[in-house]
């Protein structure tokens, strides 16, 4: 079943960005471009000593979702089981909130997947927090950035992202793809 979702997750994802991107090119007339969606505030430009704020919040308000079941009632659903990147390292599972997703705003107060790892008792683990913006809602030149870090590109699911590692520490970076104390083994 979880297969199941994380498909007709991608498969929505996929359909909602084919509508989009054919409906911007079906008129014949110019169609005038979305302003860009906005943080709450220019996250970007923080100097480095608001990072550790920005780590705090984010925990703060990721703390109830070290049980996954309470993630599952606030709406987050699988996007893709324990996944390791091939040149990359492991990621871990990922559990996305799509009214988050769909928003298009990069907030410490609402990020919009989870990340877990496996653990020997079934009860995932959270590692991190996840930031994504569609395509077709990010309408500058240059990907976002949260905190100095720049999103990078996920084509597979049509959107710019940012992983942050604030309940597992990470030797690669806190803002870095993959995370090599992450394990998608039993562990």
């Amino acid at each position: 079943m979880n297969t199941t979702v994380s498909h007709s997750l991608r498969h929505t994802l996929a359909i909602v960005a084919t509508v989009a991107a054919l409906g911007a090119c079906a008129n014949e007339t110019p169609v005038q471009p979305v302003p860009p969606l906005a943080s709450p505030a220019p996250l970007a430009t923080l100097p480095a000593t608001k990072t550790d704020g920005m780590i705090a919040t984010l925990q703060r308000v990721t703390a109830r979702y070290h049980d996954l079941n309470v993630a599952k009632d606030d709406e987050f659903v699988l996007l893709h089981e324990c996944e390791s990147r091939p040149g990359e390292g492991p990621v871990g599972i990922v559990y996305v909130h799509m009214g988050r997703l769909m928003d298009g705003v990069i907030d410490p107060e609402t990020p919009d997947a989870l990340i877990y790892e496996p653990t020997r008792n079934g009860r995932p683990r959270l590692v991190g927090v996840e930031f994504a913006v569609p395509y077709l809602l990010w309408t500058q030149e240059e990907p976002p950035k949260f905190l100095g870090a720049t999103f990078q590109r996920e084509d597979e699911f049509g959107v710019f992202a940012l992983h942050a590692w604030v309940w597992r520490s990470n030797p690669e970076g806190l803002f870095a793809e993959s995370n090599p104390r992450v394990s998608c083994g039993e562990g």
